[in-house]
């Protein structure tokens, strides 16, 4: 059985890394001015903002009170859990409402219980594992404005795992993480067992390297879920908290209720005081008894909302960066963190639905990809795009990840001579200046880049400056996100395009990217066969990888992994920007922290 991966918690990733929409263009600088930028302006900026990384350093008791203003871009489509999985704005709405089995310390790298305690039981002479989990005695379903508590079961989880998740009809996002590959090729499931209402356990028929990847999952409410499939089915399930309904109707295991939506105007969460996790007073979390979301559309309006006084926060564009940091004032603080753990990159159409075309004999050859790479002027991109607040991102596994190897990094860097050079060694040759390939063909193609994401055009109008001078035409494409998340997983007519895919905290994650037959795997998805040796050899890797516990023996399979990906340059990681953070100064800052591994960490804010 092949099974289809897990899509959903890729396209969240995507449009958490695009959500940028403006159209500022910054004028290109020349060689004088970005060496003006770079004498010590990024310090000056810095030394005006705060460095305050977590360190598990722990929380002070606040007071409940208040009410925090924020924004989103666009209005939820739903409230269903099910029809959520499609949407990531729907998606981190309800969330609001739910809670994980565990969460993940990246500083500490450590796993934490979260609505559950957990405990790791592995039989080596069977090869299985089993992953614990018994939940707290203090976790209730609550509505708003009602008395009622009804407690969370094992069903609110097994129900979910094996009814919905694991219901193949259903094309949940959770299905492809329910099976695991055996020695001798084929798929076994992993089982969820309900033990008593309290606990239960997720029962692996081989022993894999991080489990509890595999099993954190949300709490769902199965006393209403559970009746609607009995009754109606699928669309029972599906026909659950539409986008017209009373969000007061859905119950909540988590910090709030969802008390009101007007569409393209605001969504008003209310906090709830039954939420399991308490200071050491005994009040719930979170402290500020309303989370008000105006719905604004796009990031300019969110600038100018800040601006205002309107808003607590707000993360500024590059662009914006000095505008932010040198009006504080006595109104806002300014946090700082170091090159953030991801990047965008950019990749090309390897797919033979276009073998027809020119571009996907030039696509498929490494020593182009690797010509493209050393044509990417980092430096100038990290001065004129980002004010000298950003670094070149040549490693693939970020420090965050444990299997992260500073050695091991890309090879081919912004170096003119040597992309001409791999340029004919991939059967291109230059007449008057320009490249062409053994046809004819002259070198030219398209980059595809989000509309409105005023930082990836600028790095897009690099590239093509950069290109240019050495007889290479880039068009840059500007689309609708939608539209290029259909081209990346349905249409496949693109030709290169600048994408992101989050952080690989670690390595077994991107199930549906990495391995040839995932419908991510970017340069060309769904493989019946691995297309090249190196991607045979990254399946088996992969595979190897996740079912090896033993430390030193998975580095080995690791750096490998690393290795090729870098050699092969499937992808182009860009830049790792500086990031900036600043929120209002009515707020207590105890418990405020902000750094590159855990973003903004503000559950534990209150009022001064």
């Amino acid at each position: 059985m092949n099974k289809k991966r897990n899509l959903y918690i890729v396209l969240c990733l995507l449009i958490l890394s695009l959500g940028f929409t403006s159209c500022y263009k910054a004028d290109e600088l020349y060689l004088s001015e970005i060496e003006a930028l770079t004498s010590g302006n990024d310090l000056a900026l810095i030394q005006k903002t705060i460095t305050k990384p977590w360190t598990a350093q722990g929380y002070v008791d606040g007071k409940v009170s208040g009410t925090w203003n924020d924004t989103i871009i666009n209005d939820p489509k739903t409230f269903n859990q099910l029809i959520g999985e499609r949407d990531g704005q729907s998606a981190g709405i309800i969330s609001h409402t739910l809670d994980y089995l565990v969460d993940y310390d990246a500083t500490l790298r450590k796993w934490t219980g979260q609505a559950a305690t957990f405990e790791i039981e592995t039989d080596e002479i069977n090869n299985t594992l089993t992953v614990h989990y018994k939940l707290r005695d203090n976790l209730y379903w609550t509505y708003y404005g009602r008395d009622e508590k009804i407690p969370v079961t094992s069903d609110d989880f097994v129900f979910w795992y094996n009814e919905i998740a694991g219901d193949p009809d259903f094309s949940s996002s959770g299905y492809g993480q329910q099976w695991v590959i055996l020695e001798n090729g084929e798929e076994a499931h992993i089982d969820c067992i309900k033990i008593d209402d309290k606990r239960f356990d997720f029962v692996f028929p081989r022993i894999v390297a991080d489990p509890l990847l595999a099993t954190n999952m949300e709490l769902c409410p199965s006393f209403i879920y559970k009746p609607a499939k009995e009754k109606n089915g699928i669309e029972g399930v599906k026909n659950l908290f539409s986008i017209d309904c009373d969000p007061k109707s859905l119950p909540s295991c988590g910090k709030f209720y969802i008390t009101e939506y007007i569409p393209g105007r605001r969504l008003i969460f209310t906090r709830n005081p039954y939420y399991w996790e308490k200071d050491s007073n005994g009040v719930s979390i979170p402290y500020y008894e309303q989370l008000v979301c105006q719905i604004i559309g796009d990031q300019n309006t969110d600038y100018l909302l800040f601006k205002q006084g309107q808003t607590e926060v707000y993360s500024p564009r590059p662009e914006e960066v000095s505008d932010v940091i040198e009006n504080q004032k006595e109104d806002y603080t300014v946090f700082n963190a170091e090159g953030s753990m991801g990047s965008s990159f950019w990749s090309f159409n390897q797919n033979p639905i276009n073998k027809d075309k020119p571009f996907y004999e030039w696509f498929t050859k490494k020593e182009f990809r690797q010509a493209m790479s050393c044509i990417l002027n980092r430096d100038r991109i990290a001065n004129q795009t980002y004010r000298g607040l950003a670094q070149a991102k040549y490693d693939f596994f970020p420090e965050i990840n444990p299997y992260y190897n500073p050695e091991i990094t890309l090879q081919y860097r912004f170096d003119t001579k040597k992309a001409e050079a791999l340029l004919q060694k991939a059967g291109f040759t230059k007449k008057d200046g320009i490249f062409y390939d053994n046809q004819g063909n002259r070198l030219e193609f398209d980059l595809t880049i989000p509309s409105g994401n005023t930082v990836q055009n600028d790095i897009a109008q690099i590239i093509v400056d950069e290109a240019s001078k050495i007889g290479i035409k880039i068009n840059i494409r500007q689309i609708d996100f939608q539209k290029i998340v259909e081209m990346l997983t349905a249409t496949y007519d693109w030709q290169s395009v600048f994408i992101g895919l989050g952080t690989n905290s670690f390595p077994s994650q991107g199930s549906n990217v990495w391995p040839s037959d995932g419908n991510l795997h970017l340069w060309y998805p769904l493989q019946e066969k691995p297309a090249t040796d190196w991607e045979a050899r990254i399946d088996y890797l992969y595979n190897e990888g996740c079912y090896t516990n033993d430390y030193d023996k998975a580095k080995l399979i690791w750096d490998e992994y690393q290795q090729i990906i870098l050699e092969q340059c499937p992808i182009i990681y860009l830049m790792r920007s500086r990031s900036f953070f600043a929120i209002r100064n009515r707020w207590d800052l105890s418990n405020v922290y902000y750094d590159n591994k855990n973003g903004a960490m503000m559950s534990h804010i209150f009022l001064k």
